[in-house]
């Protein structure tokens, strides 16, 4: 049984470790590159990858550009962050899009890798909601950053959990509603964008 114990660690010790961060990326912004950063240059991850998801179940589709165009923009940004990548993962499995079966098909697909979740505070506040929560926490590690947001018990209880990490990242309050909004009131958002995803949409009638 010792063993036994033994290999199952060695494996895990030299498993390339990959972190999930999910979202529309609506578009994706600095906020986002900041973050992504800090995690990856602060934790034993080998890579990050940003995962576009074609339909959050909890959102509304209406204000989503197409997939597509998400993943561009996404691809654009983490073009100089040879730890990061675009992931279209979930373009090709059932909408809406429930993280426990992306995982899923993930560990099948990359047997060899170990898939952390990424993932803000504010967000355990609706865990339990999720698709097999339990399931979800019991099997994988949650890296967490810190938001402003009103913590609820659940989310305390969430933090308290082994696999559950509050990594010290930079709060970062940019929305990308705020962007969408301000880019369809005519005002500058260079500043709020990587400069190739600020060229794509400044080429574009996206969100105006």
């Amino acid at each position: 049984m010792k063993w036994r114990l033994t290999l199952r660690i060695s494996v895990l010790l030299f498993m390339k470790k990959i972190g999930l961060f999910f979202g529309s990326f609506n578009p994706i912004h600095i906020g986002h590159l900041i973050l992504a950063n800090y995690i990856v240059e602060n934790t034993d991850m080998d890579e990050l990858w940003f995962v576009v998801s074609p339909q959050n179940p909890f959102k509304d589709k209406k204000s989503l550009l197409k997939d597509h165009n998400r993943l561009d923009m996404v691809q654009l940004a983490v073009k100089n962050y040879p730890k990061m990548r675009a992931s279209n993962v979930e373009f090709s499995l059932p909408i809406p899009s429930y993280t426990i079966d992306t995982l899923t098909y993930l560990h099948e697909k990359y047997p060899d890798y170990s898939f952390s979740l990424i993932m803000g505070e504010d967000n355990l506040n609706g865990l339990s909601k999720w698709k097999n929560a339990e399931t979800l926490i019991k099997n994988h590690q949650i890296i967490v950053y810190p938001r402003v947001f009103e913590e609820s018990k659940e989310a305390h209880e969430y933090l308290q959990h082994e696999n559950v990490s509050l990594i010290k990242a930079p709060i970062i309050e940019l929305s990308a509603t705020e962007i969408r909004k301000m880019i369809k009131d005519g005002k500058n958002v260079r500043p709020m964008l990587p400069p190739e995803v600020f060229e794509y949409l400044d080429g574009s009638n996206f969100y105006k």
